[in-house]
């Protein structure tokens, strides 16, 4: 393994993912307060400062880890991690059945909103003169559109405790959610099978690729 484009390959991914991971985080906490939920803001958790939310395994080892397991076997690895979790009071939100299909929905939409503003950045460096700076802005930028996607599709898998799998709890009928939501001690364990497995990506991949393309249409890239 080559560790200077190990080394490379991390301080591209670095920013891109740290802020995929941790804003996310922070959007379920601003959604849950809108909603009435002040526990994430008791604990100084409804913050932009990706620090607040650094978990070391999830953010940071999880991370290089796939990382350098891709660069080792000369693949592209399923790059994902997570931050500390938003803590959210289910009753304390007004209508907590309905509004925390949004707090849960906050998460995916910060990741898109976030793969949106790396591709405009990658559009506006057309205008920029070519150069080291230039060619390694728009790796930055690649990698922070391939991050968000992955991780905005891979959330909204129907899964507990994934976004998706909230959503989905809170979009069925009350006693099918309390019986979907006994499910979620396996959800984790099922999740890593997926990863090990190699299905995980066959079942993100199709979606992923057809994210890229719609972003790639919106900001004609």
């Amino acid at each position: 393994m080559d560790v200077t484009q190990l080394v490379q390959t991390l301080a591209i991914y670095s920013l891109p993912v740290l802020f995929a991971i941790t804003l996310h985080e922070a959007a379920h906490g601003y959604v849950a307060r809108h909603f009435g939920d002040m526990t994430a803001y008791a604990q100084g958790r409804i913050s932009l400062n990706p620090l607040r939310h650094v978990d070391l395994v999830g953010t940071i080892i999880v991370p290089i880890a796939i990382l350098a397991a891709a660069k080792l076997v000369g693949g592209a690895g399923l790059l994902f991690g997570w931050a500390k979790p938003v803590p959210v009071n289910y009753s304390a939100l007004r209508r907590p059945k309905q509004n925390m299909m949004w707090v849960a929905a906050a998460g995916p939409l910060a990741n898109l909103a976030m793969a949106l503003a790396w591709a405009l950045l990658l559009k506006l460096t057309d205008a920029l003169p070519l150069g080291g700076f230039t060619a390694t802005l728009r790796l930055v930028c690649v990698a922070g559109i391939q991050v968000n996607v992955v991780l905005m599709v891979l959330n909204l898998l129907p899964i507990l405790p994934l976004d998706g799998g909230r959503i989905l709890a809170s979009l069925l009928p009350h006693r099918m959610a309390w019986q979907y939501a006994r499910l979620e001690p396996w959800g984790f364990p099922i999740l890593l099978l997926l990863l090990f497995s190699g299905y995980l990506g066959v079942l993100l991949r199709p979606v992923v690729e057809a994210s890229y393309q719609v972003i790639g249409s919106v900001l004609q890239l």
